[in-house]
């Protein structure tokens, strides 16, 4: 590994925020040769992760969930943890960057020292999760986080996604979701570890439990082989915040218990492992067969072109 690389992981295993920007920044990066700069960075760091808990919190917009991890980050700051946060947002049509700016959401978690944000756009990728944020968690955890949270925009066709990469996931509902149950995914609450009803304070008490009463019904109804662990909060108050971690300990603990979080976290490897086949596929593709590959989709568009005999045809190119 070259030397500047080898400076870098020694001043993330350091913990340097700057450096751990540097890092995040050259994971992210589009051009391949960065990228495989970014995937021996990974790798020289490999042995200072695999420690910290992996939180994944997801929920339609509006629902709170930076007002929940701004609060949440805080109180665990104060029980001496170090929280980073993978933010997920949505990409920018023109520039493909970030557009929500989580830091601007999560004001006091923004200005703590304990803390890390990344904002980083999805870039298209399914469900909103940036292709790159695995490799992003492991290099928080190398940096000296024990506590990472991905948030996801919550949006598309597969929010869920995020369950493949962390130990516990969260899914947050807002109050009078009885109205909304036909709309709610199945594949949602069937990946949920935890689902809490947020916004449970003032005149929506009420219509929070009433939610969570709603949900836990629809859960059982569909037979999943673990029922999740349904409950109330109020990110906005701070109410019942403990609650939620008291249950994120207790399913991670769970776990590892019994092995299943060492046998979940080598399956999420094979997972990653099989997504970053799929981005080399397309990034060769795109450098080696791009003109063929459009002269497909127009054959294709225009219908005179089936699409699996489009697609072999491209895919014969390959060496």
């Amino acid at each position: 590994m070259a030397r500047e690389l080898t400076d870098l992981a020694r001043r993330v295993a350091a913990g340097e925020r700057a450096a751990l920007a540097r890092a995040i920044t050259l994971v992210e990066s589009r051009r391949p040769e960065r990228r495989r700069e970014g995937s021996d960075l990974v790798q020289a760091l490999i042995e200072r992760t695999g420690k910290a808990i992996r939180v994944g919190i997801t929920g339609v917009p509006g629902v709170g969930k930076s007002t929940l991890i701004d609060a949440l980050g805080m109180r665990l700051i104060e029980e001496g943890h170090r929280v980073a946060v993978l933010a997920i947002d949505p990409s920018s049509t023109r520039t493909g960057g970030a557009i929500l700016g989580d830091k601007t959401r999560m004001t006091h978690l923004a200005t703590a020292d304990a803390a890390f944000i990344r904002p980083s756009p999805s870039a298209g990728s399914l469900g909103g999760v940036a292709a790159r944020t695995r490799e992003a968690m492991l290099l928080t955890e190398a940096a000296g986080f024990d506590v990472v949270i991905v948030e996801t925009v919550g949006v598309g066709q597969s929010e869920t996604a995020v369950a493949e990469m962390v130990d516990t996931f969260v899914a947050l509902m807002l109050p009078g979701a009885g109205d909304e149950l036909q709309g709610i995914k199945k594949g949602l609450l069937e990946r949920a570890d935890i689902i809490a009803v947020n916004k449970a304070d003032g005149a929506n008490v009420h219509a929070a439990r009433r939610a969570a009463a709603e949900l836990l019904s629809a859960v059982k109804i569909l037979a999943s082989e673990t029922t999740p662990t349904i409950l109330t909060l109020s990110a906005a108050t701070g109410d019942r915040l403990d609650a939620l971690w008291t249950a994120i300990l207790a399913h991670r603990d769970g776990l590892a218990a019994d092995g299943r979080l060492d046998a979940r976290r080598r399956e999420q490897g094979v997972t990653w492992m099989r997504d970053m086949v799929r981005d080399g596929l397309e990034d060769y593709l795109a450098a080696h067969a791009g003109a063929a590959r459009a002269e497909a989709e127009t054959a294709v568009r225009e219908g005179r072109l089936a699409p699996s005999l489009a697609a072999r045809s491209i895919l014969d190119l390959l060496p």
